[in-house]
């Protein structure tokens, strides 16, 4: 019997709840034990994936099996010594409690504390969660709390999970759901709240949201990120066009500004989570406020798009063409977006074959293609530079991707009847050979092997274009079925030119074979020639604009000089002492890198580790190498070299911004 408004709350908070088995069986294994001993389960996931909605569900449960619920909410201690302690005391009397603390990145602070001397005076039958946005620290892992902890990273809802959570939030119309379902992207909160407005409203429009300013402001103030001024509001407006926000970024895209400030705000904000070198604004909300942007600002929008979009040619130019997917990114039509890895799905990632992985495919497998596909597949296989793979968070394969260029073919590749005659007319007729050749895209999630349109086959044809070896492809060649739509409209959408006389018979489907012909200006010259016609603008002509006085400086540039940064002769050479002040270049040199060292990171023990990774790398060497430097700072050599080139891309993009700012 509910007797109280807080039990129709917690009733009501119950039935709504859905999802996350996978997580709840880690938590019942604890809760229904009855071996002795303390277990910690750190919980982590950017903000509105739901873990306050999982700890409440932990409570519910621990309650009904004979646990203490003893929740704690790190926004709501007082700053204040003894506050965390004094919560805590009261538990320290329970048998069995359950200590359920929400929002731990607010007391990351604590956490020394915690591990010193809270935590060991709970009982011994205490079941602790700490949930908070930032993956744990790598104390937490070492000094015997190794053998106590369990680390549990929330990722997004399933689309199964998705529908059930808003179909529970009322939400009855099937095409509505769906809609909600694909606008969320398996983010709880978004979720929730867009469920909410779509029962209020009748409808649901995923174009309109950032029209709805009751849905947009509870997002923003959910997950935290409310500018206060005016330049802040810029950079928020920055982070909702770009996908990953650089200080060198911010400087080209907002000169007058302080483009180190502005990222330094930005990283502070709670609802935005590092990427590489860079920033990414939360998903779900980044997509409200670029739409609320385009309605109420929309020259503005645009002319950001614009900036966006000639700061990352330049830098796919120089070299980083991983940058093709946030290009791509900034384009509207959706079939442009696919072909180029905007659309990629959370939870994959590209991987290569495993030696024998398919020597016998299994039943469900071999049942997307006939046996003469496999056949003539088989022996490509054996070629790794030619597959790559899609697998989700269990290593299992999604999906294969088979491409070649005329510089890489394999005699397997040139004998092979599908694509053999492509590669020649590739070599014969493209510029240097500068083209891709697509010979087949298996997708093992999708009912239909190859769907053009789903995320798995996004992410198989953006890794395909980077493992290629060419720096800006020309021409790409492409298999198009006449009976696969979202084909059709691809190669309708991208301007390909089919050359009937290399179309091919797959697996009792003809392929036509299609050309896309980028030009001498390459894919990446296209897709920002995509986005200038799409803002309203004439086709761009040459290089990208870049600002007056830019120093051609690259950041492969600046990683070299960390490198050299014990060796004055090197840096002296190097094109970075070109652009520096004063009569010695290795000098200046070494005191700008000083200075990006020094700012380059903010606060938190994650940018602290960051900061000392390069600092015993280059600033401060010990000269016992980099496996020492990795056991000092108590890091495994895959985590100690990973974080070095993060840290490295962000001292690189902190020196070029203020280059770009000085107008160097």
């Amino acid at each position: 019997m509910l007797r109280t408004l807080g039990d129709q709350l917690a009733g009501r908070d119950g039935e709504r709840f859905v999802g996350r088995a996978a997580e709840l069986r880690v938590f019942d294994s604890y809760l229904e034990s009855e071996a002795p001993g303390g277990v910690v389960v750190l919980v982590h996931g950017p903000g509105g994936i739901g873990k306050s909605t999982l700890l409440r569900e932990v409570a519910r449960r621990g309650a009904a099996l004979g646990w203490t619920p003893w929740p704690i909410d790190g926004r709501e201690l007082a700053p204040t010594p003894g506050a965390l302690e004094g919560a805590l005391a009261g538990a320290r009397e329970e048998p069995r409690p359950l200590i359920l603390v929400d929002t731990y990145e607010r007391m990351a602070a604590l956490d020394g504390l915690v591990r010193r001397d809270l935590l060991p005076s709970l009982p011994a039958r205490a079941l602790v969660v700490l949930a908070g946005r930032g993956e744990p620290a790598a104390d937490w892992l070492e000094g015997g709390w190794e053998h106590l902890v369990r680390t549990v990273a929330l990722a997004p809802l399933s689309a199964a999970d998705s529908l059930a959570l808003v179909t529970a939030r009322g939400v009855a119309d099937a095409d509505t759901a769906t809609a909600l379902v694909r606008w969320a992207a398996g983010s709880p909160l978004a979720l929730a709240l867009a469920a909410d407005a779509a029962v209020r409203d009748g409808t649901f429009d995923e174009l309109r949201t950032g029209a709805d300013p009751e849905l947009v402001g509870t997002l923003v103030r959910r997950l935290g990120l409310a500018p206060q001024r005016s330049d802040h509001a810029d950079v928020a407006a920055v982070a909702s066009v770009a996908r990953v926000t650089t200080a060198a970024l911010l400087a080209e895209v907002l000169p007058g500004i302080d483009p180190h400030a502005a990222h330094a705000w930005l990283r502070a904000q709670p609802g935005i989570e590092p990427v590489g070198d860079g920033l990414a604004m939360h998903d779900v909300v980044r997509r409200a406020l670029r739409a609320h942007l385009r309605a109420e600002r929309p020259d503005h929008e645009r002319e950001l798009r614009r900036r966006v979009a000639d700061h990352l040619l330049g830098r796919a130019l120089e070299g980083e063409l991983r940058l093709t997917g946030d290009l791509a990114d900034l384009v509207e039509d959706p079939a442009l977006r696919w072909a180029f890895g905007a659309e990629a799905a959370a939870g994959l990632r590209a991987d290569e074959l495993h030696r024998g992985e398919l020597d016998a495919p299994a039943p469900e497998v071999r049942a997307r293609a006939s046996e003469a596909w496999w056949t003539a597949t088989r022996p490509l296989l054996r070629h790794p530079e030619h597959v790559v793979v899609a697998r989700d968070r269990d290593d299992a394969l999604c999906g294969m991707a088979i491409t070649f260029t005329p510089a890489n073919a394999s005699r397997a590749a040139l004998a092979d009847p599908y694509s053999g005659d492509w590669i020649r007319h590739a070599a014969a007729h493209v510029p240097d050979g500068n083209a891709i050749v697509w010979r087949d895209v298996l997708d093992l999630t999708s009912p239909e092997r190859g769907d053009i349109g789903s995320r798995v086959a996004s992410v198989l044809n953006t890794a395909a274009l980077l493992r290629s070896g060419l720096p800006n492809p020309r021409c790409i060649y492409v298999p198009i079925s006449a009976v696969n739509e979202a084909s059709v409209e691809f190669a309708r959408q991208s301007g390909s030119r089919r050359i009937p006389g290399l179309d091919v018979e797959v697996s009792g489907h003809l392929h036509e074979c299609h050309v896309i012909d980028h030009g001498p200006e390459g894919i990446l010259g296209a897709m920002r020639s995509t986005i200038y016609a799409e803002v309203g603008l004439a086709r761009p002509q040459g290089a990208p604009a870049r600002p007056p006085g830019a120093s051609g400086v690259t950041r492969e540039d600046i990683r070299q000089a960390l490198r050299d940064l014990d060796r004055p002769s090197r840096l002296a050479v190097n094109p970075l002492a070109s652009v520096m002040p004063g009569r010695q270049p290795a000098v200046a040199v070494r005191a700008a890198l000083a200075t990006a060292v020094t700012g380059a990171f903010g606060a938190g023990s994650e940018e602290a580790l960051l900061r000392d990774i390069v600092d015993r790398a280059y600033v401060h060497p010990s000269g016992a190498g980099h496996e020492a430097a990795a056991r000092s700072l108590h890091v495994s050599r895959a985590t100690y070299f990973r974080r070095l080139g993060q840290a490295s891309d962000r001292i690189a993009d902190h020196v070029l911004a203020g280059l770009v700012a000085r107008g160097a």
